[in-house]
């Protein structure tokens, strides 16, 4: 059973809180961008109180244009699924403000590898507007049409991962995506992004090199009731090799990656 927890009480189960000072709140940019008249996106990623590790990955992932290409709005509620060490759950916190809320995705496996990140980022209450939700593959159970909005970053191609000695059985793909259409409001929004395999890989790809054929998830997308709103090329690299893993340290950090924004009917 799927169960949603608050994020101070998770870590301490999990990970173990540690006692650093919390920085400046996190909910902020929201009020900021208006104040300063820059957009949203652009007062989240400029944030002084994200930290430098997240900083060092800005440019690679474009966040700001991404989320905006997403359209993710003040005030709404967002379900970053597998979030991992909660990159952009902070960016996510940071533009949908105080009156917003950001739910984050993890599993024990997840948990576990990311290590004390995920401690550090959501301590001390640091992230008021986030909470945290744990579900094992095969688990998750969401509210109904509770989330203006659901991403998937470098995610996706995980639904075809393999791993049941490291805590990652067989997912079940379809009943997943049906999950998620099921949680989101009508004419909510689903952004993924992944990096790019060759054209006519099978699934399996996901598992072996972590890439997946774009047009693999537009078809699973459709059949799961989501219409294709828009691509974006914003984090195209045609100098990509496709044979290599997304972990090889010739590609990573610099691979291929598509955007796509679907929506589910209203």
């Amino acid at each position: 059973m799927a169960t949603r927890i608050m994020v101070t009480a998770v870590l301490s189960v999990l990970l173990g809180c540690g006692q650093s000072p919390a920085p400046e709140s996190s909910a902020t940019s929201a009020s900021a961008a208006v104040a300063g008249n820059i957009s949203i996106y652009a007062a989240a990623v400029n944030d002084p109180a994200r930290t430098e590790n997240d900083t060092a990955r800005d440019d690679a992932r474009k966040p700001a244009q991404v989320m905006e290409f997403f359209g993710i709005q003040p005030g709404t509620k967002v379900l970053d699924m597998f979030a991992g060490g909660g990159y952009y759950t902070e960016l996510l916190a940071r533009v949908v403000g105080p009156d917003g809320t950001v739910v984050s995705h993890t599993n024990q496996a997840y948990a576990q590898y990311v290590g004390d990140e995920a401690t550090k980022r959501y301590d001390n209450d640091r992230l008021p507007n986030v909470e945290i939700l744990m579900a094992e593959n095969n688990e998750l159970q969401l509210p109904k049409e509770e989330f203006d909005a659901v991403i998937l970053i470098l995610a996706f191609h995980d639904i075809y991962y393999v791993a049941p000695d490291n805590g990652w059985p067989k997912i079940d793909g379809p009943r997943l995506l049906s999950e998620l259409h099921r949680g989101m409001k009508p004419g909510a929004i689903l952004g993924v992004v992944d990096h790019t395999a060759a054209a006519g890989s099978p699934r399996e790809t996901g598992g072996t090199l972590h890439r997946i054929d774009p047009s693999i998830v537009v078809s699973e997308m459709q059949a799961a009731g989501f219409i294709l709103e828009a691509k974006s090329d914003l984090l195209r690299n045609l100098q990509d090799d496709y044979s290599k893993n997304m972990a090889d340290p010739a590609v990573r950090g610099r691979t291929d990656r598509f955007v796509m924004r679907f929506r589910k009917p209203g």
